[in-house]
């Protein structure tokens, strides 16, 4: 479970790349090679979509660049809003 948005001041950013570093690790101590991600703590959590995809996309590379073992990892986004923000994060940070 994310955490839920209050502003950006409370350790949120923080909160929400944990998330995603541990699904990872426990993901590859598992031996799963696959993972899919949904946009943690965006909808009624509250989290801007631009400002989680921007800490999901660093915490998942960083993580992918010392773990052979995760082969491939989805983000799975629900709506235009979501998607074009994941987009353009990743069109940003090539």
């Amino acid at each position: 479970m994310g955490p839920v948005w209050r502003g950006g001041g409370h350790g949120e950013a923080q909160l929400l790349a944990s998330c995603y570093r541990e699904s990872l690790r426990l993901a590859a101590e598992n031996a799963v090679a696959t993972v899919a991600f949904p946009a943690i703590s965006c909808g009624v959590y509250g989290y801007p979509f631009e400002a989680a995809a921007r800490v999901a996309i660093t915490a998942i590379r960083t993580f992918l660049r010392d773990e052979p073992r995760i082969r491939k990892v989805y983000l799975v986004c629900y709506g235009a809003e979501g998607c074009a923000a994941y987009r353009r994060i990743l069109a940003e940070s090539q």
